[in-house]
């Protein structure tokens, strides 16, 4: 699964009340005294093969469920189904034609316990047969956060009263949640194979695992569409999709690979998708071992809210993924994500971790992937930028307390963070620099090899490794697997010119006592050339010495930027500049565009900056352009970032170059910038808007009724600004509405502080108020899992105060007022 925050990170977690027998001022503490390990098993599902009809009026199922089982070793008499708010009709046992009423129970609502007919051993084989009714908008929530609910099965739109959406089915398991919709044991350690049969209206396409084996019409102007996986496949993994689709198809070595897409975007769904064919030879070249599944599908659900989701031959991806031409020629934001989920199906779907303890044998190997794609098919540097970002997430989300393998948490979507995620990648990219290409994926393929079409765990994992490597990874696991934090590195230099030797000194100054063993590459740069040193550190403080014949020009600890670690490292401007030049990776010049950045006012920087702007990485020139003070730049470097915002090849370069133009404040750029809006990128045509509006409000306001027909990603953003400057209480349904109603994603969150603006213009303390809550369960979500976004929500707040505060002596409506800051008052916190 793939949770978006796209502007804050890779993945996100909202927290949810436990579903558990515990008063609510309890519920923080017991935790820690609960530990989490794999799910017992008593009896191991075989097959399941369902027959499913929908209720559109009542979103309802009617379903049929055949389950054949075996005892996992000890003899049973007994089978406990997970069975989530539904109405049983039936339960029986199956032998041959004959049915035998089994005697069941059904207190909960939970669970279902059928005690059979007799006592099975581990070499039988039993079949039981459910009739029920699904009723996903019915039964009360038990703490899913993947997304905002754990229905399993969702109906949107189901009676077409919404205008412009889309009527569609989707289901959602991980992480226990398709038990809704069809009963099972759903745990992550069992494994099923699957047939489902689905009767949908006609006009309709659907999806599910495996292939599509038999399609009949029925009378009533309905289609049965049988799906048939025959591979096992945990019960989170089994999927169903039915709405009116475009079904764009490639293929992969004569296997099926389709897009299924809303018709509006069937044009672009290859520009969206067409990379998957291309991503499975590469992964499966890697790996070492063809992608074993029968087909590969992808689907766009409407209000889906997870960003993605790995289900097995047939992943579904938020709408999100849908984008126009106009936005594509800004890149794909989406690649990432559909690398991510098409890796689960060797990590997490072949394989599956076996307890959500070990959550981070799925997660952070599809994290890893994206940085292993952008590197294959966009160069080292994109690649790098991936992996730093991905580490930066991990150390802005406040989570150094967490293990990575966590057998005490709150509740299993505890685990969906920027540790099992972000982290887990970092720390898969240092163990393959530790161990070598060769050995890494080697010992992938031997964990996928003798653990396939079964489960994992983290130990299972070391154990592939040292077979490859003959090496004991003990205190590889114990610290980065089974530990928590990083370490927070404080390096300095001193060149001793009379001994000739250069001295690097080391500190580990975490705050947890900790001590990590870190290996690490230190590269000294005498005369341009590179000097490589490999060394330990194990204490919290170390020296390291090394004879040198003059002083050198850089020592750059890290040398591959590998390490997972916060880094204050007292290096000068001009070493960074060497740095920039002579290390010359991605993140050796994003460190050396920072030290500038923030050390703009030292003879030198702002020159270097200026010439990173021809960094042959869009990202750095972006980076440059991003965080150096606008004003600081010359007549000069202004005529060079005007021909950036004019041609660079890369459409958010210029975008960014535009913004720096723009806070000039300079009408003499108002010709680009009425070019600009033009432009086929949203990004540059928003960018440019903006530039307008700082010179001319009323030129650019204007252009609102032109551009606001076509208008996503950066433009609608300033659309939205400069219309919500428009917008009073008589707006205040639409906007609420509107806003509400957004899946929670980048566009939610970008669109608080539009939210914040337009708060300032309420006069009605009951409008006031309602979006003030709206906001601030936003701000909540969000913080439980990035804690910074709370600050930046309530600096956004505090400033909204001061202005109300300000208008209050004035205000013809005092009393209205001293209420809207009252209650503002009391939810900055």
């Amino acid at each position: 699964m793939r949770n978006l925050f796209a502007a804050l990170l890779a993945a996100i977690c909202m927290q949810a009340p436990l579903h558990a027998q515990i008063h609510s001022q309890s519920r923080d503490t017991v935790w820690k005294e609960q530990y989490r390990a794999s799910a017992p098993k008593i009896n191991d599902i075989q097959v399941t093969k369902l027959d499913v009809r929908f209720d559109y009026d009542k979103s309802y199922l009617y379903g049929k469920a055949w389950i054949t089982l075996q005892p996992h070793f000890y003899p049973t008499d007994s089978l406990t189904l997970d069975a989530k708010g539904m109405d049983i009709k039936k339960v029986a046992l199956i032998s041959g034609e004959k049915q035998t009423p089994l005697k069941y129970s059904y207190v909960d609502s939970l669970q279902l316990h059928i005690q059979l007919d007799r006592t099975y051993k581990n070499s039988d084989k039993y079949t039981v047969y459910i009739e029920y009714t699904s009723k996903p908008n019915e039964i009360k929530s038990h703490g899913s956060a993947a997304i905002t609910d754990d229905k399993g099965l969702y109906f949107i739109n189901p009676k077409g009263m919404e205008k412009d959406k889309p009527t569609q089915i989707w289901t959602q398991g991980e992480t226990e949640s398709n038990s809704v919709w069809f009963p099972t044991i759903d745990k992550p350690d069992q494994k099923t194979k699957i047939e489902i049969a689905m009767r949908v209206p006609a006009k309709y396409v659907t999806l599910s695992n495996g292939l599509l084996i038999h399609q009949q019409k029925n009378s009533d102007g309905t289609r049965t569409d049988t799906w048939k996986l025959d591979m096992p496949i945990a019960p989170y993994l089994v999927f169903m999709g039915v709405g009116d689709y475009a079904v764009i198809k490639d293929s992969y070595k004569g296997k099926e690979v389709a897009y299924y897409v809303e018709h509006a975007y069937s044009d672009v769904a290859r520009k969206i998708f067409g990379h998957t064919p291309e991503m499975i030879g590469f992964f499966s070249k890697i790996l070492g071992i063809d992608y074993v599944w029968p087909k590969y599908d992808q689907i766009v659900g409407r209000d889906y809210v997870s960003g993605a989701m790995e289900n097995v031959t047939a992943t579904l991806h938020q709408e999100s993924a849908q984008q126009n031409a106009r936005e594509l020629t800004d890149g794909n934001r989406w690649e990432n994500v559909i690398a991510h989920e098409l890796f689960h199906h060797w990590f997490g779907d072949l394989v599956t971790a076996e307890s959500w303890s070990n959550l981070t044998v799925n997660e952070s190997f599809a994290n890893y992937s994206e940085q292993l794609w952008q590197t294959y098919k966009y160069g080292k540097d994109a690649g790098d930028a991936q992996g730093y970002e991905e580490m930066q997430g991990y150390l802005r989300s406040g989570s150094d307390k967490k293990d990575l393998v966590r057998f005490y948490y709150k509740d299993k979507e505890d685990m969906f963070d920027a540790v099992s995620y972000n982290k887990g990648g970092r720390i898969l990219n240092m163990l393959r620099h530790y161990v070598g290409d060769d050995a890494f994926f080697k010992a992938l393929n031997l964990y996928l090899t003798e653990h396939k079409f079964s489960t994992g765990e983290a130990h299972q994992l070391r154990l592939a490794f040292e077979q490859v490597t003959g090496q004991d990874l003990n205190w590889f696991w114990n610290q980065w697997y089974f530990g928590a934090g990083h370490p927070v590195l404080d390096i300095s230099y001193v060149y001793d010119s009379s001994a000739h030797k250069m001295i690097v000194a080391l500190e580990q100054q975490q705050k947890t006592g900790q001590i990590f063993q870190l290996p690490i590459d230190i590269d000294i740069y005498i005369g341009g050339k590179k000097t490589r040193h490999a060394v330990w550190m194990r204490h919290q403080r170390q020296l390291f010495s090394f004879a040198v014949s003059a002083k050198p020009e850089l020592v750059n600890v890290d040398g591959d930027k590998i390490l997972l670690a916060e880094k204050k490292d007292h290096k000068t401007l001009q070493e960074f500049i060497n740095q920039y030049k002579l290390g010359g990776n991605y993140v050796d010049r994003k460190e050396a565009i920072d030290y500038a950045s923030d050390h703009s006012e030292e003879p030198g920087a702002k020159d270097f900056l200026v010439s990173a702007l021809a960094d042959s990485f869009y990202g750095i020139r972006k980076d440059v352009l991003q965080q150096t003070n606008p004003k600081s730049y010359g007549p000069d470097d202004l005529k060079k970032i005007a021909d950036m915002a004019a041609s660079d090849v890369d459409r958010t370069v210029r975008a960014a170059a535009i913004d720096v133009l723009s806070f000039t404040g300079n009408p003499a750029y108002k010709p680009l910038f009425e070019a600009g809006v033009k432009d086929s990128s949203y990004s540059v045509a928003g960018a440019s808007l903006q530039g307008l509006a700082r010179i001319d409000q009323k030129a650019a306001m204007a252009l609102l009724p032109v551009v606001e027909k076509d208008a996503k990603g950066r433009l609608a953003s300033v659309v939205q600004k400069l219309t919500i400057l428009t917008k009073t209480d008589a707006d205040f349904d639409e906007i609420y509405g509107n806003f509400t109603g957004l899946p929670m994603g980048q566009e939610k969150v970008s669109g608080l502080f539009d939210m914040i603006s337009y708060m300032s213009n309420l006069k009605d303390p009951g409008h006031f108020k309602k979006m003030t809550d709206a906001v601030v369960e936003i701000r909540e979500k969000i913080a439980e899992m990035y804690p910074p976004f709370k600050d930046r929500i309530n600096d956004a707040l505090t400033q909204l105060l001061d202005k109300k505060t300000k208008e209050h002596g004035s205000a013809a409506n005092q009393e209205a007022d001293q209420q809207e800051i009252d209650y503002l008052k009391s939810q900055i916190k």
